[in-house]
């Protein structure tokens, strides 16, 4: 009678193998740890300060007064076997006042500084606290094409339900960005459509602190960054902004902003 044997795994391949299953125990170890940095970053990312309009928008002097409403999309809050409360579970959206006003530049190029903002007021037990800084140059000769160079700097609280729907627990995040853009500049009679994208770079901290027993969660990431949208501006003064911002593998959503703008003198 003959048996047949299989042959016996080479010494270093059963060390591979034994390696391969310690490593996989410790990456489901992790994956909690994981889950729940992912939704400290997308958080984080939500309120991130978008390119929010095409490059070289505003001449030297010009002041522009908006409000930008941020879409939340759906946020699945699961977290190994328990689901968090998230953004999406108590409101579709949240509004922000943005404000930009332009700054002297040489011949073709323009400069602007702008500031956003949210007051401490809570909204289905949800209040945030953010300040927001952004600094932007751009190419824009008399020609359509424009291109410009931004940078920002944020910094939010936000207390809200999270681990438990009788607690209010605080994620803290400050965002670093910076994006390149271009815009193509329509004219027509009563105004323009400038659709510009821009692509660029955030870098967010978040901390996140549960109520409950003071544990205290942080993530760090760089973040890729790309948008597209649409400016329509009325020589009447009013300027309106569609955007969609991705963060690939982490975050899309719609931006929308009206304005106006006082004593508009642009020939854009």
């Amino acid at each position: 009678m003959i048996v047949s044997r299989r042959p016996a795994l080479p010494l270093a391949l059963r060390f591979s193998v034994l390696l391969l299953v310690c490593t996989a125990g410790s990456a489901r170890a992790q994956t909690l740890l994981d889950q729940e940095e992912r939704l400290i970053e997308i958080h984080s990312l939500l309120i991130a300060l978008p390119t929010g309009n095409a490059p070289g928008a505003y001449q030297s002097g010009e002041l522009s007064l908006g409000l930008e409403v941020i879409i939340i999309p759906p946020i699945d809050g699961t977290t190994g076997g328990k689901r968090q409360i998230t953004a999406s579970d108590r409101t579709p959206l949240f509004p922000r006042p943005r404000l930009s006003f332009g700054l002297p530049a040489p011949a073709d190029f323009r400069a602007y500084v702008g500031i956003a903002f949210i007051p401490p007021i809570a909204i289905h037990e949800v209040s945030s606290t953010l300040g927001a800084l952004e600094v932007g140059f751009a190419w824009a000769p008399a020609g359509p094409l424009s291109a410009g160079l931004r940078g920002y700097l944020l910094a939010a609280r936000s207390k809200s339900p999270v681990t438990d729907p009788a607690t209010r627990d605080t994620l803290d995040t400050v965002d670093l960005g910076a994006d390149l853009s271009a815009g193509y500049r329509l004219d027509f009679g009563p105004g323009s459509v400038t659709p510009f994208a821009s692509a660029g770079l955030a870098g967010v901290r978040g901390t996140f602190t549960v109520t409950s027993d003071g544990e205290v969660l942080t993530s760090r990431t760089i973040n890729p960054s790309f948008s597209g949208g649409v400016r329509l501006f009325s020589k009447l003064g009013i300027e309106a902004v569609a955007e969609l911002v991705v963060f690939p593998g982490r975050l899309v959503h719609p931006v929308f902003r009206l304005a106006w703008m006082p004593g508009w003198l642009s020939k854009t």
